[in-house]
């Protein structure tokens, strides 16, 4: 991948041993979210299914909705580390980074018919927190905003991977 705003390849895809439901490029059974820049925010578009109802069959889950959130700035802060080192994602040193801390307020419902976009910014960054601000859309309203403190792991973390 290139640390170009413009390059059109997924944050995930440069992501080696990520197997995580949310954003694993390799979990067959996971979310599979794909994050890219657009300037100096990320942004991901997700298409949920049918089975990420809520109670009401035409709302999407608020634990889908978290967990897009979470996923979401976990790799864009992991991007946005690489970009400030001139790196390609996935180069060595890895760069990984887990949840700390995850806030979400619920808005207004999401429509599980169709996609939701999320936006995220690098709200704080620290050379082993980076604290993101991720808001969701849903026909272009504002549905969900999440805060996400992430912590930069060493690559130990992959252990048994």
């Amino acid at each position: 991948m290139t640390n170009d705003a413009n390059a059109k390849t997924a944050f995930q895809d440069g992501m080696e041993h990520n197997l995580c439901f949310g954003c694993g490029p390799h979990n067959d059974l996971g979310l599979r979210i794909k994050s890219y820049w657009e300037g100096d925010e990320s942004v991901c578009v997700f298409e949920p299914q049918a089975h990420h109802m809520a109670g009401p069959r035409h709302i999407l889950n608020g634990g889908i909705i978290a967990t897009v959130i979470d996923c979401h700035s976990i790799c864009t802060a992991i991007a946005d580390a690489y970009r400030r080192e001139g790196r390609e994602m996935g180069s060595d040193p890895v760069i990984w980074y887990a949840t700390g801390s995850l806030h979400v307020d619920y808005k207004h419902p999401a429509a599980i018919d169709k996609p939701v976009e999320l936006r995220a910014i690098m709200a704080e960054v620290k050379p082993k927190k980076t604290v993101v601000h991720c808001k969701m859309l849903s026909e272009g309203d504002v549905c969900a905003f999440g805060e996400v403190v992430c912590v930069r792991v060493p690559r130990e973390w992959f252990a048994g991977t």
